[in-house]
């Protein structure tokens, strides 16, 4: 795609922003459908929702049966909804006995019989425990089954990196003793394979199918409703309030839009398309370049997955991976969270001064207080999801008093007028989900009924006593519709990386490449001991940095093609062992590599969420990743950080009150100089010299230490002095 074929970024609609997320994102890709199809599929999301939602409030199914039925739903749901080319959405459907409600009859059987495969496991579940090790034929085959339906289906909603990564892991488990040196093995017949992936729980069925099936859909279909009642237009009002009158205040809004739309949203692209079909034209208006504007939105964006309390998938999968309480990740993220978002406000800001950019004017901005009027009972869902993460509840049974509190706010509050009965229904029914969420039940029977009967007499009340609330009932199957989509693309991916995951137990593959990365990184620091003073860093400390970078790098091209949730997964197997072996806390190692994945969303060529967001802004889109990238740069500083000072996540061993503040006070220091460098602008425009000392000394302060950040002040103090002689004596840079 070119600049010039790009679409005028103030004529964006709906359908245009559609299409863009489609484009960009492949788990957006839904083909249209007719009936019957068009009834039946939206009936069997709505119902997948519906399950979730149950289980959530209700009782977790047994483990393999819970894992099994959502599989099911997700991996028939997908060649219901996801055609088999990408090419297919640009056609009009059309019905024939061949293609039912406009799908191919091979899609129909596809997802018929993949869902018989998943189901297979835990409706002979009691059998199994005699045939593990050794399974019949029929096993096998309902196995293959599912194995290549569920390379197909990732394929479809995810695009060809992921399976292919899966299918060069089953050929080395297939072909081990093909393999050279320490990745040499004895090797699996195919029949090993399968019933190591399909009738344990070391693969298809293991943790990450586990956490998706328990907690993420559950935090996708929150999302989903309350942005349809209206809490992230909310965000977006008071992101404006906050920064939108100062210098170049539509990118300032930019940030703390996503910020906080981003505690709704784990996708970057959601994020990217959502605020910045308001932000990037307005930023445009303002006077920022195309190609900026994008990648403050792309850049922003990509925050939204490591801001809590949803933080992305791979949060929820790090509280199963490190046997942590989900408010102990909530917490070690927040710092790291703001450093990204002050890094891209502080070179906003700058380049906002470089070229004298304005603010929003008063008839621009929202009325906040009209806003909040409106809005403010949108709050209380997102409220009270994060004080029972907080208070230490489970994370489903959040999700389950959030949603149902989206429920009754979406039904039972108007956007203006309310009125007595409005309000007392709504405080009503958020006593009964209360009563329901916290009550002390000798019997669940009773729970259960008293939740039947709130849900049957909702709509009765809201007739009988006239409350029309911000949405009705079709809008609410909608979004419960919509949940369901959005949540079948990471369902696949974590049942295909449980592929991955499954030849590394079966292999010890993990084991062999730590062995493999920490010897290639004692030889690089070993050479690089002769080139810098043993008193700046022992050798110890140069293999973990050259670990680190190459872990990183890994993470990037990895995430390049592949979704977050899958790059973390990976790594955290592969990867995160090495480092741990280096002597990084399990915590540490974890964050590294999750937001190394992040990364990759604004990092060329595959940067997604910055060519999503160069279609909004009409620019090219290679140069606006390569903007976001520089944009996000603090993200890609911080986790260095944070393994040399854990005490940045807070909840990490060894924290002390001294060293939080001398690391987070030197970062903050150093990602404002790193700023000015990167813009060439600090309170006039710098020359060469200044830039190239103000990023040195930037990186100085960054580094944790008193030491490094005392050196860092000296090595910029020139500069600081050199702008504020220019600037009082008004001279440019030459």
């Amino acid at each position: 795609m070119t600049a010039a074929a790009a679409p005028d970024p103030q004529a964006l609609d709906p359908q245009a922003l559609q299409a863009l997320e489609q484009k960009f994102d492949p788990e957006m890709r839904f083909r249209p459908l007719l009936p019957p199809a068009a009834w039946i599929v939206p009936a069997l999301l709505v119902a997948l929702s519906l399950f979730h939602y149950y289980t959530a409030g209700f009782g977790l199914l047994q483990e393999v049966t819970h894992r099994g039925v959502h599989l099911a739903f997700v991996l028939g749901l997908i060649f219901l909804v996801f055609p088999l080319r990408a090419a297919i959405l640009t056609r009009t459907p059309s019905a024939s006995r061949a293609a039912p409600g406009g799908l191919p009859w091979y899609d129909w059987l596809l997802a018929g019989g993949v869902a018989v495969a998943v189901l297979y496991v835990p409706w002979t579940f009691d059998d199994l425990a005699f045939r593990v090790g050794n399974p019949n034929p029929l096993d096998v085959a309902m196995g293959t089954l599912l194995m290549l339906a569920l390379l197909e289906a990732t394929r479809r909603c995810m695009g060809p990196a992921l399976p292919l990564i899966a299918i060069a892991f089953m050929v080395y488990a297939l072909a081990g003793p093909v393999f050279p040196g320490l990745l040499q093995h004895a090797g699996a017949s195919w029949s090993q394979l399968v019933n190591h992936q399909v009738l344990t729980s070391q693969g298809i069925y293991g943790v990450a199918v586990g956490v998706v099936a328990t907690f993420v859909f559950h935090f996708v279909l929150f999302g989903v409703l309350a942005t349809r009642i209206g809490l992230g237009q909310l965000f977006l009002d008071l992101a404006s309030a906050i920064a939108g009158r100062y210098a170049g205040g539509p990118a300032k809004v930019s940030v703390f839009a996503s910020a906080l739309f981003g505690m709704l949203s784990g996708s970057s692209v959601a994020n990217a398309v959502t605020v910045g079909s308001l932000t990037i034209p307005a930023m445009i208006r303002v006077g920022y370049r195309r190609e900026f504007a994008g990648a403050v939105e792309a850049a922003s964006s990509t925050g939204g997955q490591i801001t809590p309390p949803v933080l992305g998938a791979a949060a929820f999968l790090m509280v199963e991976f490190l046997a942590l309480p989900y408010r102990t990740i909530i917490i070690a993220a927040i710092v790291p969270a703001f450093m990204h978002f002050f890094g891209v406000f502080m070179q906003v800001h700058f380049e906002a001064k470089r070229y004298g950019l304005r603010g929003l004017s008063p008839q621009e901005m929202p009325d906040l207080r009209a806003s909040l009027r409106q809005r403010w009972p949108t709050l209380l869902p997102l409220a009270l999801l994060i004080g029972l993460l907080v208070g230490g509840r489970t994370p489903y049974l959040a999700a389950f008093a959030g949603i149902s509190s989206c429920i009754i706010v979406g039904l039972t509050t108007q956007a203006s007028g309310n009125r007595a009965r409005h309000w007392a229904l709504f405080a009503g029914l958020h006593l009964v989900l209360a009563l329901i969420s916290f009550g002390d039940f000798e019997s669940q029977s009773l729970r259960l009924g008293i939740f039947i009967a709130a849900a049957v007499a909702t709509p009765l009340l809201c007739q009988a006593l006239g409350v029309r609330g911000r949405i009705n009932g079709p809008a609410l199957r909608e979004a419960f519709e919509t949940g369901a989509k959005y949540a079948l693309a990471v369902g696949a991916a974590a049942a295909t990386v449980g592929i991955v995951i499954g030849v590394v137990t079966l292999t010890g593959v993990g084991f062999k490449l730590s062995t493999i990365v920490t010897g290639a990184a004692t030889g690089v620091a070993g050479g690089l001991t002769s080139i810098i003073p043993l008193a700046w860093a022992s050798p110890a400390t140069l293999a973990l940095v050259v670990a680190l970078v190459m872990t990183a790098l890994v993470c990037i091209l990895l995430g390049c093609g592949v979704p977050t949730t899958a790059t973390y997964i990976i790594m955290v197997t592969v990867a995160a062992p090495t480092l741990v072996q280096m002597g990084v806390e399990p915590l540490v190692a974890h964050f590294f590599v999750f937001y190394y994945g992040v990364l990759a969303d604004i990092t060329p060529p595959v940067a997604i969420a910055a060519y999503a967001a160069a279609g909004m802004a009409g620019s090219d889109p290679f140069k606006t990743g390569n903007m976001a990238f520089r944009l996000g740069l603090a993200k890609a500083l911080v986790p260095f950080v944070f393994v040399f000072s854990p005490a940045m996540l807070i909840v990490a061993k060894g924290f002390t009150l001294s060293e939080f503040a001398v690391t987070v006070s030197g970062c903050l220091v150093g990602i404002v100089f790193l700023a000015a460098a990167l813009s060439r602008y600090m309170l006039v425009e710098m020359r060469r010299w200044e830039q190239l000392l103000c990023g040195l000394g930037a990186l100085l302060m960054v580094a944790p230490g008193l030491l490094s950040t005392a050196v860092g002040l000296v090595v910029a103090t020139p500069v600081v002095l050199a702008q504020i002689g220019r600037r009082r004596s008004g001279l440019a840079a030459v």
